[in-house]
């Protein structure tokens, strides 16, 4: 027993810290199994992380054709984004946060170009190039900037835009004027509105030289026709232009009717509502009327009076057959008139004719009448004035509301009647009511469950990042790393027990031990191995070299 205690060394003097005693008092297959389980947990744990870290991605850009996206992707690698491709590869997804500052500068290069080509055009042209093809490409360019403006409205997703250009001849009769249409893509859920459409109808005639806009047509992606022309590219109906006339009409009434019974009524405590019916219709008319004129008034627009006397005398003038012929028989004076040439007829009276015209031109009476109606006129009002009941205190202090008076309605109906203009013979209607306003109950809309909101959304997957995170390295740690340390551990404590079982088994069956007399008292094998653990515990690197003394001696 003395020389089975000397052969023990004494402990080491300064005694290392705890992890590293534990190390040291590991074997080589302990530290090579403990590396592996370190490193393959270093590994899972950073592999979480980088997976935890890993941005999410949006859409950059959709629906793209093959050259606008690999011109985006050449220019995403330039600038050192990172970028993925959706399912099917319709979209271009880039980080998150980066999702703004990409679009806008794809956007300062002119990407996406939606496959249209603008006046860009005319800048490659080749030498040689014929008149026909110089046409069609300045035909390209137009219809490419059209479709960019229109492209530019907020509703419109995407458009294209087709012009017939006839080419131009000589001969005026065979002269034919050009034509255009416009296939626009609206975005989900948009419209255009008839001033839009419009607008558009005006840019692309306005861009064509000869163009009429009565010759543009736009239709939707749908194939439904949004403009049509009717009556020289005018609606039947009313035009935006007349419907927001009539409604500030309207408005002006109802203005001037609150700011005649707001000091009366007081605030919020009276509503009106105007329906003007406006005439817009374009008449002409002209008349021309012819009255009979009184001989009283009538007036003489010109005169014109002639007379004329004429006298039969003798013959005179030279000699010839008359004055040579023999005078005539002599008559009688009462009965017969003398006889030219005889002695009596000189004295007799020469017959006399006269005659007397007058022509009078009075004024004809004439009425020229040239009517044209103004556009826009009112040709009825209908008024409707609702007035809430008035409120008086009660002797306790409370407050009721009762009704107006007659005296009261009539009072304001007169006031109205004057602001709003009433003419009876237009066909005017007035309707002034008392009745109490009901409070609007408040709006309560269906609060969100908080675990949809978004916030609760991203906050809920960083948390699940993060405690995935952390269950993953409790399970390294807690069940892989420990077990196997522990199985390690418990293998070698077993192969130790077996070696001091082995030592104790080849010495003497009876060992003694000091008693309290100083007799040797025989030791058992269960007290033996007892010691052994004992020892092995306390001082596992001394047992450790004690078998491998004992290995090596056993060889030797």
């Amino acid at each position: 027993m003395a020389s089975d205690q000397a052969t023990l060394p004494a402990p080491a003097a300064a005694a290392l810290p705890a992890p590293l005693a534990f190390i040291s008092q590991l074997s080589m297959r302990q530290k090579l199994a403990g590396m592996a389980a370190v490193a393959l947990a270093i590994a899972v744990l950073t592999g979480l992380w980088l997976w935890s870290r890993t941005p999410d991605y949006q859409v950059l850009f959709s629906n793209l054709n093959e050259k606008d996206g690999g011109a985006i992707i050449a220019a995403l690698q330039q600038q050192n984004v990172p970028y993925r491709f959706s399912e099917g590869g319709g979209a271009i997804l880039v980080p998150a946060g980066q999702v703004h500052d990409v679009r806008l500068k794809l956007a300062s290069q002119g990407l996406p170009r939606g496959g249209l080509v603008g006046f860009e055009l005319m800048e490659a042209q080749k030498l040689g190039l014929s008149q026909f093809a110089e046409h069609i490409n300045y035909q390209r360019a137009l219809e490419g900037e059209l479709a960019r403006s229109i492209q530019s409205l907020s509703a419109v997703d995407g458009a294209r835009v087709h012009l017939a250009i006839p080419k131009q001849t000589g001969f005026l009769r065979d002269e034919q004027k050009p034509t255009a249409s416009v296939l626009v893509n609206l975005r989900g859920g948009r419209v255009l509105e008839p001033t839009q459409v419009a607008g558009i109808v005006h840019l692309v005639a306005s861009s064509v030289p000869e163009l009429s806009p009565s010759a543009v047509s736009i239709l939707d992606q749908n194939g439904k026709l949004l403009s049509q022309n009717k009556d020289g590219g005018r609606d039947a109906g009313l035009d935006p232009t007349q419907l927001k006339y009539v409604e500030d009409l309207e408005q002006g009434y109802i203005k001037r009717i609150e700011q005649i019974l707001t000091p009366i009524t007081g605030p919020g405590n009276h509503r009106a509502q105007v329906t003007a019916d406006v005439d817009f219709d374009r008449a002409e008319q002209t008349a021309e009327t012819y009255a009979p004129n009184p001989a009283d008034k009538a007036a003489i627009r010109s005169q014109q009076s002639q007379e004329q006397t004429t006298r039969e005398a003798g013959a005179t003038g030279v000699p010839g057959a008359l004055s040579n012929q023999p005078p005539a028989p002599a008559t009688a004076p009462l009965t017969t008139p003398a006889a030219p040439g005889t002695p009596g007829a000189a004295n007799q009276a020469p017959p006399l004719n006269a005659s007397k015209n007058a022509t009078i031109n009075y004024e004809v009476d004439k009425t020229v009448r040239h009517v044209k109606s103004a556009v826009g006129s009112v040709k009825r009002l209908s008024v409707a004035v609702v007035v809430n009941h008035k409120s008086e205190k009660l002797p306790d202090g409370k407050v009721k509301t009762v009704p107006l008076t007659e005296a009261e309605i009539k009072q304001i109906t007169d006031l109205v009647r004057e602001a709003m203009g009433f003419n009876k013979d237009r066909g005017d209607t007035l309707n002034v009511a008392s009745s109490p306003f009901r409070a609007a109950d408040p709006e309560t809309l269906p609060e969100s469950p908080f675990w949809k909101s978004p916030e609760f959304i991203s906050l809920a997957k960083d948390l699940f990042k993060y405690a995935l995170f952390a269950g993953v390295a409790l399970y390294l740690v807690f069940g892989l790393i420990k077990p196997l340390v522990r199985q390690m551990t418990t293998r070698e404590e077993a192969d130790e027990d077996q070696s001091v079982r082995d030592v104790t088994a080849d010495e003497d069956a009876v060992v003694a031990l000091s008693g309290p007399g100083g007799a040797q008292l025989p030791m058992t094998f269960e007290q033996k191995l007892a010691q052994a653990k004992e020892l092995a515990k306390s001082d596992p690197k001394l047992v450790a070299n004690m078998i491998k003394e004992w290995t090596n001696g056993g060889q030797g």
